[in-house]
């Protein structure tokens, strides 16, 4: 067991910002910073499946000339940002850690992507993940698993695992994962960093090899929530390559947050949330003491209902997989990816390439949603999980009608060990937390608030109605304030 928490060279987004306007930094000391920490960490940590130096060193070079001639793209021209290995980023590989699109690179940059390159931001390096997304803990990819850098023999989290823990171990100042039932928020809980899940639409997800489209959302795994505010601000906007993408509403968010407090806030405390029977104890207690804290800072707690939590897993997957079985019928070995040659015809390309290039989750899950949505079975399974979710879409609007924000856990336990959990159905109640949100289509934030006495990271949950970021924002920042204290 290794702990390898650390941050990184100039710690931050904003204060990378205020070293390369002070000349106190280069970006390319800065590439150069990161580098030299994932060569002296990522073997144990394995959280990146590729990083580019030398394209990094000539975007970083380019950056410093431009600040040198007084013609910065912003204030974060020349930072470094990692990026998960589902979204694409032109000339890069974008594999999802699945054999299926081993040697696939991406001939274009995602809009997010497109968006921070505008601002100056330099994509370094591509962060392991469950295979195509599907996974809590960064064990399902095809090539490694990555461990979790406050102790190596447990797991990250999942799906944006590799995010996380190259931010957490400091290979990384900021990066950019995918949420599509916890997969930034859990990882971040688990690693100790900032996991922010944007309101469904809010980011496009044009560039984002689609996991459940109706669920997938990019966001932010950053060090503090400040840089999480600022990184929401340079990628949400309505984007025309995606028709689901919010128009333009304001987002102003890292300015926001300068000298706010929570002092009557209404917090909503779901019962349903603390009479989970798996809820570990100490989880609970770092909630309850965020809990204490906020009244004690004048926010006032509310008791809320979810009274349709019980059914929130179950109606993620049905949900997700049948959208997973319908997203995942284009890797069929024809268009792009690998493709086993030596086969009879059409038919037996895709059944041999699917077999070889799939892992074992990935095919549960098309496998269920392929089932959910066959004829016979449609109108039992996913017609009626389309009416759940409406009823959990329902319970956040009346909860939201009594309280700005709702506070909970991020995960029943702190991260578990490597390998200690084998049953499929273990693993999916461990989003229980999480995916409620999802299917809701509200936004949440995942922020520190200690750790166990074995040293395990635990995070926090505020979750917010739609379009409210600004306000789970102030309630994160608050506890990382809170915890700051603590540590001085």
């Amino acid at each position: 067991m290794a702990k390898l928490s650390a941050k990184p060279v100039a710690g931050s987004i904003a204060g990378a910002a205020v070293q390369l306007a002070t000349g106190d930094i280069t970006a390319v000391a800065l590439v150069e910073g990161i580098y030299s920490r994932y060569e002296e960490v990522d073997d144990e940590v394995k959280g990146y499946l590729q990083i580019n130096k030398e394209k990094a060193l000539v975007a970083a070079a380019e950056s410093d000339a431009r600040r040198a001639a007084g013609n910065t793209l912003s204030a974060y021209d020349g930072v470094p940002i990692a990026i998960k290995d589902n979204i694409s980023v032109d000339g890069e590989t974008c594999g999802c850690a699945s054999k299926l699109l081993e040697g696939y690179t991406a001939t274009y940059d995602a809009t997010v992507v497109q968006k921070l390159k505008a601002q100056g931001f330099i994509p370094m390096g591509r962060t392991n993940m469950d295979e195509f997304a599907m996974g809590s803990s960064t064990e399902n990819s095809a090539y490694q698993q990555t461990r979790n850098p406050a102790n190596t023999d447990h797991v990250p989290g999942g799906s944006s695992g590799g995010s996380a823990a190259v931010v957490a171990a400091g290979e990384a100042i900021a990066a950019l994962g995918s949420d599509t039932g916890g997969s930034i928020r859990q990882p971040a809980g688990f690693c100790g960093v900032v996991g922010l899940k944007p309101t469904y639409g809010r980011v496009s997800r044009f560039g984002l090899v689609a996991f459940a489209s109706s669920l997938d959302q990019i966001g932010p795994v950053t060090h503090t929530v400040e840089d999480a505010a600022i990184l929401l601000d340079m990628i949400a906007g309505k984007d025309q390559l995606d028709s689901t993408s919010i128009p333009d509403v304001e987002c102003n968010l890292a300015a926001s947050l300068k000298g706010a407090d929570v002092k009557g806030m209404k917090v909503g405390l779901p019962k349903e949330f603390f009479e989970i029977d798996v809820l570990n104890d100490e989880v609970k207690a770092k909630v309850e003491a965020v809990r204490d804290q906020l009244e004690a800072a004048g926010a006032e707690l509310v008791e809320v209902s979810l009274p349709n939590l019980e059914y929130a897993v179950s109606v993620y997957y049905v949900i997700a997989t049948a959208e997973a079985s319908s997203n995942l019928s284009r890797f069929d070995g024809i268009r792009y990816g690998a493709r086993v040659e030596k086969t009879k015809d059409v038919k037996d390309i895709y059944y041999l390439t699917r077999e070889a290039g799939f892992g074992d989750e990935v095919k549960r899950r098309i496998i269920l949603g392929t089932y959910v949505l066959s004829s016979g079975y449609y109108d039992a399974y996913y017609l009626r999980a389309q009416k759940a979710r409406t009823l959990i879409r329902q319970d956040f609007e009346a909860a939201f009608e009594q309280c700005d924000v709702i506070l909970g856990p991020i995960a029943p336990a702190p991260a578990f060990k490597l390998g200690e959990i084998s049953d499929p159905l273990q693993m999916y109640l461990s989003d229980i937390y999480t995916i409620s949100v999802n299917l809701a289509g509200n936004c949440a934030i995942s922020v520190p608030a200690g750790e166990t006495e074995s040293g395990l990271p635990v995070g926090v949950q505020f979750i917010g109605d739609s379009l409210q970021e600004e306000k789970i924002l102030k309630a994160a920042q608050f506890v990382e304030q809170q915890q700051a204290q603590q540590g001085d």
